[in-house]
């Protein structure tokens, strides 16, 4: 009997509400392909479309099964700063799943800024 073995990747998805990018890596941390709304779109205001982060999916799915990966870790990571991810995230998850990519943990990474440079405006704030 042959045993399936399952080739194991890590997708970080970076979903700004600008662009959604897409890194394929292996479990080493070497970068098999990177995907952006850019490529996809010339439009730029259309690069964080959900609708756009869909056919990254594909060309996510298609990079894997030139990789024979059909199991994936997936780690999204939104805007430091801003209020949440951006909208194309969640699309290319589902897209994913939809394809048959078996996802075996989501996590989200995000950096959380804590102090930082010493923001503008002085003493008694900001004035308009």
């Amino acid at each position: 009997m042959v045993k399936n073995e399952d080739n194991v990747g890590i997708i970080n998805i970076y979903a700004s509400f600008n662009n959604t990018i897409a890194t394929i890596t292996d479990l080493a941390g070497n970068t098999i392909g990177r995907i952006s709304g850019g490529q996809i779109t010339k439009y730029d205001r259309m690069r964080a479309n959900p609708t756009i982060a869909m056919f990254i999916a594909k060309k996510i799915q298609e990079i894997c099964r030139d990789y024979r990966i059909n199991s994936v870790y997936v780690r999204i990571k939104g805007q430091t700063g801003a209020s949440g991810v951006g909208p194309g995230a969640g699309a290319i998850v589902r897209t994913l799943t939809k394809e048959g990519m078996k996802i075996l943990s989501m996590s989200e990474v995000t950096a959380v800024a804590r102090g930082g440079p010493k923001k503008k405006g002085g003493r008694r704030g900001r004035r308009p």
